[in-house]
């Protein structure tokens, strides 16, 4: 095997006397250099095991062969980011540890990286790092949360958000929200439904850059050990083979991960990430692919927050690889992609049996034909927006009502909590994109108050923002152009008529265009949220590109 790039030369003589300085022995600078990319910390819940996790995959690392040395990453959790200024960082944080990643990996000239993520600007932050680094990289999650446990069912975080929303209809006393509080999230790990973490990790694993389980074995286990011991094995034998995440991470991948996206029923901030991902690595996805993928991919599975299953429901029932085997048995997937296991799709799934078809459904009895996502356009968002349509109650897949008009998620909250929302409404919350936010903030706060009124069923809600894995009903997020750019979404007056037609992946304002054209010439940008620090930079520099599915810095 290879020495490291610092192992041999005079030139690298002050190198290696830096080395020395760590404490690293001629044997440990003769061996390739691996990076370990540890998103420990001890504020989100997902992540105050990766400590451990980080001690398996160095003890892989060197059982294969390799110095594995240690460097972190940063992760923000966004259930305690929700409802304040916090929310506004989280999704920028994405950018931030790519491109601190980045620097990191590059600056020290590793031979190989192993990620160990978790949460949900993690994940998809770090994949973009190891497109741009582009040596041998092997990804571990931290794992996926139990389920928690209250008046005798299973439970998870949207449904003590949603407890709120109870109690604020006078349906909950402070005792229900108190057990909720301490019952509903038991264990460390990312929350434990089909959330925007447990997506993504879902679809590392389908992207072919984490090894078997990666999405699914729960953070507790001591699987999880296991399997970061053979992560860190594993990417030694990437680096023998000289298998990079760009030889993995093709157009077919991309293609392999929408598709079991839509049977997943993942979260709408999958189509954010994945062409972002996508990006980097040079293939470029068009939102209007993704209804194309739908209409051909049954739906088949109800993770909360569409259903009363949990990730380590997933797990028992085959994985990720289960629901691969199951698009498999017509075709769906492209079998001959390379993964990480050194191997093709076809031949890690040969074999794989579906253990639940309750929980898995057999492709011959999908929950729906088509997939978990739809992306919908109209004159309301004519380049695009997003929802999650295995999570919106069928009476609700074809909704007209008059618009309620916000401007910021802490007045839509206030007005759905004080009675001011009833049936049939749409809620739209603008100003609350990429720009106008800034930052793009989670909504799960008003879907939630939504949900816990009783109006789940027969409101909608449309925000130029976006919306947490965790939330359910009709959330039409990611609206685009966004409000702040003098988008469609600016224009609506409060009393409009506004049609949705999740079927036919459409969005109308009934306003007539002559209208429209009268009040865009009344319209007038708004002055900033946010003139200094990290966000305005942000502000500044962010375009909405790819029919507002990837946020990209200017270059």
């Amino acid at each position: 095997m290879a020495c490291n790039y610092f192992c041999d030369g005079v030139d690298k003589a002050p190198q290696r006397s830096l080395f020395n300085a760590l404490g690293m022995t001629k044997e440990e600078m003769d061996r390739p250099l691996v990076g370990i990319v540890s998103s420990y910390n001890e504020i989100v819940p997902g992540h105050m095991n990766i400590d451990k996790i980080v001690e398996a995959v160095k003890m892989g690392v060197a059982m294969a062969g390799g110095t594995p040395v240690v460097f972190p990453a940063i992760a923000v959790c966004d259930g305690i980011a929700m409802g304040h200024m916090g929310m506004k960082y989280s999704l920028v944080t994405r950018d931030l540890i790519a491109d601190s990643t980045e620097c990191m990996a590059l600056a020290h000239h590793f031979d190989a990286l192993v990620m160990i993520p978790n949460c949900d600007k993690n994940v998809p932050g770090l994949l973009m790092a190891a497109a741009r680094v582009n040596v041998p990289t092997i990804f571990v999650s931290g794992g996926p949360m139990l389920a928690g446990h209250v008046k005798g069912k299973k439970t998870s975080l949207s449904s003590m958000f949603e407890a709120v929303g109870t109690y604020n209809a006078g349906k909950f006393t402070l005792d229900d929200v108190e057990e909720f509080e301490n019952k509903a999230c038991p264990t460390c790990g990312s929350c434990s439904g089909m959330y925007t973490a447990n997506s993504m990790n879902c679809l590392t694993e389908v992207l072919g850059m984490g090894l078997r389980g990666n999405g699914t074995i729960p953070a507790v286990y001591s699987e999880r050990l296991k399997l970061a011991k053979h992560a860190g094995m594993q990417v030694m034998e990437l680096y023998k083979k000289n298998i990079r995440p760009r030889d993995i991470m093709t157009k077919d991948a991309f293609i392999n991960a929408i598709t079991a996206d839509m049977a997943l029923g993942c979260s709408t901030n999958s189509m954010l990430h994945l062409p972002a991902i996508a990006h980097e690595c040079g293939v470029e996805l068009d939102l209007d692919f993704v209804n194309e993928i739908s209409k051909r991919t049954p739906n088949l599975c109800h993770l909360a927050p569409a259903g009363h299953t949990y990730m380590e429901d997933l797990n028992e029932a085959g994985g990720v690889y289960a629901v691969l085997s199951e698009l498999n048995k017509k075709n769906l997937i492209n079998t001959d992609c390379m993964t990480c296991t050194g191997k093709t799709v076809g031949e890690n799934i040969s074999g794989v049996v579906n253990k639940n078809p309750e929980l898995i459904r057999p492709i011959d009895n999908p929950y729906s034909q088509t997939g978990g996502i739809a992306v919908l356009r109209g004159n309301l968002a004519p380049d695009t927006c997003v929802v999650k349509r295995s999570a919106v109650a069928p009476e609700m897949l074809a909704h007209e009502g008059p618009a309620r008009v916000f401007d910021c998620e802490e007045d839509a909250i206030a007005a759905i909590r004080g009675g001011k929302i009833v049936e049939g409404d749409v809620v739209v919350i603008r100003y609350e994109g990429p720009k106008g936010g800034p930052g793009m903030r989670e909504m799960l706060n008003p879907t939630s108050a939504i949900a816990g009124m009783g109006l789940g069923s027969t409101v909608a809600l449309i925000t130029d923002g976006r919306f947490s894995g965790a939330s359910r009903g009709a959330s039409i997020g990611h609206v685009s152009p966004e409000a702040a750019v003098g988008g469609p979404i600016a224009l609506v007056e409060e009393g409009d008529m506004i049609a949705i037609d999740i079927d036919n992946c459409s969005i109308t304002l009934k306003v007539s265009d002559e209208e429209l054209a009268e009040r865009r010439k009344n319209w007038k940008p708004r002055q900033p949220k946010v003139t200094t620090g990290y966000l305005a930079r942000y502000a500044s520099l962010v375009t909405s590109a790819n029919r507002g599915a990837i946020l990209q810095i200017k270059d």
